[in-house]
């Protein structure tokens, strides 16, 4: 019964994620993200494993990445400036600074 229960909260949990995932990566891709971030390699900005990876662990990382998200910055991954993402809500750039710090999976 035990194993069971366990297999249907996994289940029931992985229903909750994956909708989490798509609609972060359809926010990226209506808010332009993507057209300088890709998951594995660079392109202008930075792939989303390597912002993952250099804040894994970081408790403070999630807030780090949601204020560069609103506010745009440069001089942390090269010259390339990203630009502010004024019409996006905190509440979006928490959403994206979450699925970043997954991977973008």
């Amino acid at each position: 019964m035990k194993t069971v229960l366990s297999g249907l909260l996994s289940i029931g949990l992985g229903l909750f994620v994956l909708p989490t995932a798509h609609a972060s990566k359809a926010l990226a891709t209506k808010n332009g993200c993507l057209g300088c971030h890709a998951v594995d390699v660079q392109i202008n900005g930075p792939a989303y494993k390597d912002v993952a990876q250099k804040y894994a662990g970081d408790p403070k990382g999630k807030e780090h990445l949601i204020e560069s998200i609103l506010q745009g910055g440069s001089g942390r991954w090269g010259e390339m400036v990203m630009p502010a993402q004024i019409k996006l809500s905190k509440a979006d750039a928490a959403k994206l600074a979450d699925w970043i710090l997954r991977g973008a999976h």
